[in-house]
């Protein structure tokens, strides 16, 4: 691939982000391949571990991984007072089907992923997430996540959109349509979260997003956390409910450290939860003004 030059991968877009970019030195190329849909990419580097790559851009890294995992995962199912049933559209790596199965209320598992290469690839080079396909809560579906919430209707409290970024297989999944399967897949009070890019690269499409949004659910909400391999350090979520006024930054449920411990967690924790929210002044006021639902 172009982006590997000289020992080093650069995950250059200058369409995402013009005028920077991110570099990991690769010590060792483990896999290389063109799936159905897109090119993928897996090599190891001292610090951050065995690196997944999808259409030149880091997917993610074993060494900071479960930030992105745990949040995405832990703010809507601890923002919902009973969910059983939860459907995860993309997640090829597993990660988020991993944590997802340690939630003790969580009963079934969904996972609509488009890529069949993308799992097959994750079994072999991130075992520590692609664990999550061996939970017995856990199915399987290779497809198309927005048709496959056409033929769902009502059957799920959680839908976790872990998707890459809006170009590609992933761009329908930014889309004012995509929003409007997802509320009409849930049961009543249920609750979605999408991977929401980073304010800092995509602060007008983040606004648009909650500006729809805000049209299809009576609640949304924005939170962010840290991972280093991802543009500017950051990713963000954005959340919805059918619950009026829904307060996503106060969680329904809370882990003490013992739960914390037993449930393995590196990254999330209740304090964690309700600071994830919490946004830069200037951003913040942008949300305020993209929508009346909109709920800090």
């Amino acid at each position: 691939m172009d982006a590997l030059q000289k020992g080093w991968f650069s995950e250059v877009d200058k369409t995402l982000w013009p005028g920077h970019c991110f570099s990991l030195e690769c010590d060792k190329l483990l896999y290389q391949g063109k799936s159905k849909y897109q090119d993928v990419l897996v090599f190891n580097n001292k610090k951050f571990g065995n690196v997944l790559v999808l259409d030149n851009r880091i997917q993610c890294t074993e060494l900071d991984e479960h930030s992105y995992q745990e949040m995405i995962s832990f703010l809507p199912l601890n923002s919902h007072p009973n969910p059983e049933k939860v459907l995860i559209i993309g997640g090829g790596d597993g990660g988020v089907a991993r944590e997802c199965a340690k939630h003790p209320l969580v009963k079934h598992i969904t996972q609509c992923e488009i890529d069949e290469d993308v799992p097959k690839v994750s079994k072999l080079y991130l075992p520590g997430m692609a664990k999550g396909f061996d939970s017995d809560k856990l199915i399987l579906h290779i497809g198309d996540g927005f048709e496959f919430l056409k033929n769902h209707k009502n059957e799920y409290d959680v839908i976790i959109t872990d998707s890459s970024d809006p170009e590609g297989p992933a761009e329908s999944l930014f889309q004012e349509s995509y929003y409007d399967l997802m509320k009409n897949a849930l049961r009543p009070g249920g609750i979605i979260c999408c991977q929401g890019e980073t304010h800092w690269n995509f602060s007008d499409l983040i606004s648009k997003i909650v500006n729809f949004a805000g049209n299809i659910f009576p609640s949304v909400s924005y939170a962010q956390t840290q991972i280093p391999t991802y543009p500017t350090g950051c990713i963000g979520f954005v959340l919805c409910s059918l619950e009026p006024n829904k307060c996503f930054s106060t969680p329904t449920h809370t882990f003490d450290e013992e739960t914390v411990e037993k449930m393995e967690l590196k990254y999330y924790n209740t304090e964690m939860h309700k600071a994830s929210f919490v946004l830069p002044t200037s951003f913040q006021k942008v949300l305020n003004k993209s929508s009346k639902n909109y709920v800090k």
